[in-house]
């Protein structure tokens, strides 16, 4: 191990996090297909062909009304790169969710590690369910990078000390600290993203007051601009209803 943990070269550190959708059937239009079955039968499926747009009062009722299965008839695969608390948090929402993860019983962890951007805000106030978060000080920034940095490299030595001492993988990784970044495949419909934004995001126009931790609220946010390409007019009705799934 070298003398200085701050000077190693191995370990690299970043603050954003990866969402790339990598594959999806998602679109108003399956919606509307999926609605209207209750109603046209067989003819529902001319719904498929038609132009969303003229329909968008029946996604807006759906919503508003919380008739919510329709909006599961689609899917939506990202690749997500991000700390491991994050995805801690993340796998509590299991229901319309299908996860896959990189696994440290099979590979060797890369040493890539979460330290806040100095536009994260810091400092805590009050108490849960009304606490709000503000801006550090320079001491605070400073302090905070300098010892998760140090930390993280500290950490990333044994584990490597270990591996080299031929232990195995699944035993030395207990080491590792949860600012390590981890990558998964996460597989989800629109009614349970919307349930995880709504709870993970906050926005203006929600009904309900959210308190997420900004990390995975960034994540929420990249998620949500490209399932809002996808499917328009249903991501408009979650807004105009306050941002509760149906």
């Amino acid at each position: 191990m070298t003398d200085n943990p701050a000077e190693s070269a191995t370990a690299s550190f970043r603050s954003d996090m990866t969402v790339e959708l990598v594959k999806h059937s998602a679109a108003d239009s399956d919606v509307l297909w999926a609605a209207r079955v209750s109603t046209a039968g067989e003819q529902s499926l001319e719904e498929l062909t038609k132009d969303p747009e003229r329909s968008k009062g029946l996604i807006n009722y759906l919503m508003r009304d919380r008739h919510g299965s329709p909006f599961e008839h689609n899917s939506m695969t990202f690749f997500i790169s991000a700390p491991i608390f994050v995805f801690r948090e993340f796998m509590r929402h299991r229901v319309g969710w299908s996860y896959n993860e990189e696994s440290g019983r099979y590979r060797e962890l890369q040493p890539v590690f979460y330290v806040p951007a100095e536009s994260r805000k810091l400092v805590q106030q009050g108490r849960p369910g009304k606490y709000r978060f503000v801006e550090g000080t320079q001491a605070q920034q400073e302090l905070t990078g300098k010892v998760m940095e140090d930390a993280y490299v500290h950490a990333y030595e044994a584990y490597q000390e270990m591996l080299d001492a031929g232990v195995a993988r699944e035993v030395a990784r207990s080491v590792l600290p949860v600012g390590l970044y981890s990558s998964m495949y996460a597989t989800c419909n629109a009614r349970s993203l919307m349930h995880f934004l709504g709870l993970r995001t906050q926005h203006e126009q929600a009904a309900v007051p959210s308190f997420p931790q900004r990390e995975i609220e960034m994540v929420g946010e990249l998620m949500e601009a490209q399932w809002t390409a996808l499917m328009p007019l249903t991501h408009a009705a979650f807004n105009a209803n306050g941002r509760v799934a149906p």
